[in-house]
C-alpha cells in the first residue's frame, strides 16, 4: 500500500513539475510583429477601417500566452488572405471600451464583422485553416 502511495506521489510531483515548466516556457514566448496587411485598431480609427467589409477582429492583451500564440497564425492566415478580407488587432487593455462594446469575457477572442455587424465570435486558439473557413464562409 505505502509502495502505491509513493508511486501515486511521484506522479503528481512530476505532473506539477511539467506543468510549471510549460507555463514559463509560454510566458516567454516572444511577441511576433504583425504581417503588413494586419491592421491595428483602435478606439479612434475602429469605425473608419472597419465600415463596408468583411473584418477579424483578434482581441488580445500581451500577457496572453495563448494570444501570443495566435500572432504567427494570424499572419499566415492575413498573408493567405489577400484583398478578400481584412484582420485587425484590437489590444483589449489600451482600447477597453470596445471590449466592453463588444462583450469581451476571455482572450483570445476574434470577432467576425461583415459591413459593422458581428456574423461570427470564436474564442482561444484557433487554427489557420478554422480562421479561413470561418472568413470565407461569410463572403
Amino acid at each position: 500500500m505505502n509502495t502505491a502511495w509513493i508511486f501515486v506521489g511521484l506522479l503528481v510531483a512530476g505532473f506539477v513539475t511539467l506543468n510549471i515548466i510549460a507555463r514559463r516556457k509560454m510566458k516567454n514566448i516572444a511577441p511576433v510583429t504583425n504581417h503588413e496587411k494586419i491592421v491595428t485598431l483602435t478606439d479612434i480609427n475602429f469605425e473608419n477601417k472597419t465600415r463596408n467589409k468583411l473584418v477579424l477582429i483578434d482581441f488580445w492583451a500581451s500577457w496572453c500566452a495563448p494570444c501570443r500564440m495566435m500572432g504567427p497564425i494570424l499572419n499566415d492566415a492575413a498573408a493567405e488572405l489577400g484583398d478578400a478580407a481584412q484582420i485587425g488587432k484590437v489590444n483589449i487593455e489600451e482600447n477597453q471600451s470596445l471590449a466592453q462594446k463588444f462583450k469581451i469575457r476571455s482572450i483570445p477572442t476574434m470577432v467576425l464583422l461583415k459591413n459593422g455587424a458581428e456574423v461570427a465570435r470564436f474564442s482561444g486558439v484557433k487554427s489557420k485553416d478554422y480562421i479561413l473557413k470561418q472568413i470565407h464562409q461569410f463572403q
